[in-house]
Parts: C-alpha cells; sequence; structure tokens
C-alpha cells in the first residue's frame, strides 16, 4: 500500500503564473507529490485580486494548502514563501528557496529600491503587456537565459495583466518587503537554497541564506543563470525530492 502523495505548493516570480512550474511539474513523480502551482495576487488569474500585500498572499498560500506541506518559492515567490515559513512554520515539512532573498536589511538601500519599483510600477501602468515583457527580460539580470527558456518565460509573462503588475510592484516589492534575515533562524525544516551558478548576487544571498538558516543546505547549479524553473527544472525537482519521505 503507497503513501499519500505529499503536497509540495509553488510559488512563482514576479511577472508569472502557476504555468511557469509546468517544466518542474513534468519531473516530478505524481505518486510521490501533487503539485498546487497557483496564480498569486496581481497575476494571470488572479489579477485583479485586491489587496496585494505580504499578510493577504500569506493567507492565499495557507487557505489554499493541507495542514501540512512542502514550500518551493522562486524570487518574489521564495520571499513569499519565507513569509508563509515565519507564519506557520509547523506546517512547512521542507522548504525550497530558489534565486530568492529575505528582503534588504539596508534602509538606504532598501529605499533605493523602493523608488526604483515604482518606476518600473509606473512604466506598467501604461505599458502593454508586451512592452512590459520586452522590459523585463531585458534586464542584466537575465542576461544569456537560453532560447528555449527565454520562449517558455515570454509565454507565461504575456498571461498577466500590467495593471495587476505594477500594483504587486507596489505591494510585493523587494523594497516594500520588511526584511526577514532576523527571522530565518528560527525556521528549523529542513531548506534546500538554490542558486544558479551564473547569477552572482543570488550565490552570494544564497550562501548567507543557507548559513543563517538551521538546516539549510545551499546547491549551486551548474551552468543556470536566475531563471532555475525554466532554465534548471530539473535540479529544481530533485530539491524538492530530496529528503522527502519515499
Amino acid at each position: 500500500m503507497g503513501l499519500m502523495p505529499a503536497t509540495v505548493v509553488l510559488l512563482h516570480g514576479f511577472a508569472g503564473t502557476g504555468r511557469a512550474w509546468d517544466p518542474v511539474i513534468a519531473r516530478l513523480d505524481p505518486e510521490r507529490y501533487t503539485a498546487l502551482a497557483p496564480d498569486l495576487r496581481g497575476h494571470g488569474a488572479a489579477s485583479g485580486a485586491r489587496p496585494i500585500d505580504f499578510d493577504a498572499v500569506t493567507a492565499d498560500v495557507l487557505a489554499a494548502a493541507p495542514g501540512r506541506f512542502a514550500l518551493c518559492g522562486y524570487s518574489m515567490g521564495g520571499r513569499i514563501a519565507q513569509y508563509v515559513a515565519v507564519a506557520a512554520p509547523e506546517r512547512i515539512e521542507r522548504l525550497v528557496l530558489v534565486a530568492t532573498s529575505p528582503g534588504i536589511e539596508d534602509d538606504a538601500e532598501r529605499a533605493a529600491r523602493r523608488a526604483a519599483d515604482e518606476e518600473l510600477a509606473a512604466f506598467a501602468d501604461g505599458a502593454t503587456i508586451e512592452a512590459f515583457a520586452d522590459r523585463w527580460a531585458g534586464q542584466p539580470l537575465f542576461a544569456g537565459t537560453p532560447p528555449e527558456a527565454a520562449r517558455i518565460w515570454r509565454e507565461d509573462i504575456l498571461r498577466n495583466d500590467p495593471r495587476g503588475l505594477a500594483a504587486v510592484l507596489r505591494g510585493l516589492g523587494t523594497g516594500t518587503m520588511p526584511s526577514l534575515w532576523s527571522r530565518l533562524d528560527r525556521l528549523d525544516m529542513p531548506t534546500a537554497v538554490l542558486a544558479g551558478a551564473r547569477d552572482a548576487k543570488f550565490v552570494a544571498l544564497g550562501e548567507r541564506i543557507a548559513a543563517a538558516l538551521p538546516r539549510g543546505e545551499l546547491t549551486i547549479v551548474p551552468g543556470a543563470g536566475h531563471g532555475l524553473p525554466r532554465e534548471a527544472p530539473e535540479a529544481v525537482a530533485a530539491a524538492i525530492a530530496d529528503g522527502t519521505a519515499v
């Protein structure tokens, strides 16, 4: 008699949707895992949902998930995943943090990021989704994205509405987010931290996060950049599966 599949909740990055996880879900054993990949507030089918803030999106995740679950978040989704884990640590069996951060500690740096997020939000308010996709994907952070990953990614960005994305930048941006660095030592569930080898900023952050977590373990994914769910879905699926009861 097999065990019931474990539930893994997958939280996508900014300007994505739950469909961003399709390449990862395709590599998870369906007998072991049931995947939930919701569209987060301001994105995809939830583009019109308001308010958009960390409390609301955390409540959405906890309401959608079963009593105990594995939680995996990429980039913005990883920042939200840390919020969820701080809010309800007893419910998280395993945490997987993919190319993400616990926020910005320095007040001046956080204010500068908030101003940059607002400038991008103002652009999104007046842009088509195609124009927004061009600007978002053209950032240096994403340089060197392989063509197939870039194609999947653009399709996913186009499932969004620019007005929803503007509201997300204002409500869930890294500049708006209160830093969780001081709370990582309370998260004692096993945690996999992933970063792409070409993503130097998030390799450095990943090293700090893994060191701050009581049970954090860092994996650097060779050859990959920031967009790990689309560039290296095998590595993300392996991090989810590692350490979970078979």
